[in-house]
């Protein structure tokens, strides 16, 4: 197979390179590509050299396949010229998400969505796939009703400009500020772009993108998005009502039975899901289970995950073993 990395040296597209190493893509015909910076560079794949390449020269490749972690511009740009070529492209920007002829795909809930005419699938936001995946088990059997959730995002999920100004903010070092305020030692309620309503295009995405991926409009979800001083992983308190009544016990059942989903709830034992922890793991962590007694029906849980492996990198490959059946 012929296989287009774009963004190939950024914090995302780098990890995709590692991920198809490891899930088994490593003999096939990659091809990096990026932006006009790093044309030329030298990277290195499963013990072999790379040169990066324009997106341009890539095209003319006729690639089986091409992930984009290039940014939305990039993405809406670059993507149908591949896709004119029978490229499929899996796509790790929001450019595409919430076009209703794109589908939105996590492959332990909806691949189903891809058919034979697809050339153009999207991933979801980092935040909305690990919500997903914990939510999806429960949603099939109990019904969500209403989901509200707070985010608490790493600075690795604005990417290497965020990284290095926690850095250097740690250091006590002058340096290029990707957020308005300092993030050392801070808390930023703030993730994306405001909107009219307030809201920020980080929260409209855990809104937008669940209702599509469980292709339920109705269900109720409100967000509130914050940046930590954490360099990876994101975490999420997350309070879902549902529709029908629960047993915990078969919550937990569910829960423990879900690939891709850990439980790790041991709190008597100071054992619950953290970034730290969750640190270049695929899996999606779930703790702080537990009824809510001020609500009917009504659930809480931490969810925390890598937001660079199953919020992003690993869910684009996971799409493409699905799509040739690796």
């Amino acid at each position: 197979m012929k296989i287009a990395v774009i963004g190939a040296t950024g914090l995302v597209g780098s990890l995709m390179l590692k991920v198809l190493e490891e899930r088994g893509f490593a003999n096939e015909r990659i091809f990096a590509g990026a932006s006009s910076k790093s044309v030329g560079k030298k990277i290195m794949f499963a013990g072999r050299e790379l040169t990066v390449r324009s997106v341009e020269q890539i095209i003319s490749e006729n690639c089986d396949y091409a992930i984009f972690s290039a940014g939305g511009d990039a993405s809406r740009e670059y993507a149908p010229l591949f896709a004119e070529r029978n490229t499929v492209v899996i796509d790790n920007s929001s450019a595409w998400r919430m076009n209703p002829e794109v589908p939105l795909v996590v492959p332990e809930i909806n691949p189903h969505t891809i058919t034979d005419k697809t050339r153009i699938i999207a991933n979801p936001n980092c935040s909305t796939i690990q919500m997903v995946m914990a939510l999806f088990p429960l949603h099939k059997e109990f019904g969500i009703k209403r989901i509200v959730v707070s985010t608490y995002q790493s600075v690795t999920g604005t990417g290497v400009k965020a990284v290095r100004q926690l850095e250097c903010e740690q250091k006590n070092e002058e340096c290029t500020k990707a957020y308005p305020h300092r993030i050392h030692e801070n808390v930023l309620p703030h993730g994306g772009d405001f909107l009219e309503d307030g809201y920020t295009t980080e929260e409209r995405k855990l809104v937008d993108e669940t209702r599509k991926i469980f292709a339920c409009p109705e269900i109720a979800v409100s967000a509130t998005v914050a940046r930590v001083p954490v360099r990876g992983g994101h975490s999420e308190s997350v309070n879902v009502q549902f529709k029908k009544p629960f047993e915990m016990e078969r919550v937990l059942e569910l829960l423990n039975n879900t690939n891709g989903v850990k439980v790790c709830d041991r709190p008597e034992q100071n054992i619950y899901p953290m970034p730290i922890t969750c640190e270049g793991k695929d899996d999606v962590f779930v703790g702080r289970i537990r009824r809510d007694n001020s609500a009917e029906n009504t659930l809480n849980m931490w969810i925390a995950a890598d937001n660079l492996r199953k919020g992003a990198a690993t869910n684009a490959i996971q799409i493409l073993e699905y799509l040739t059946g690796k």
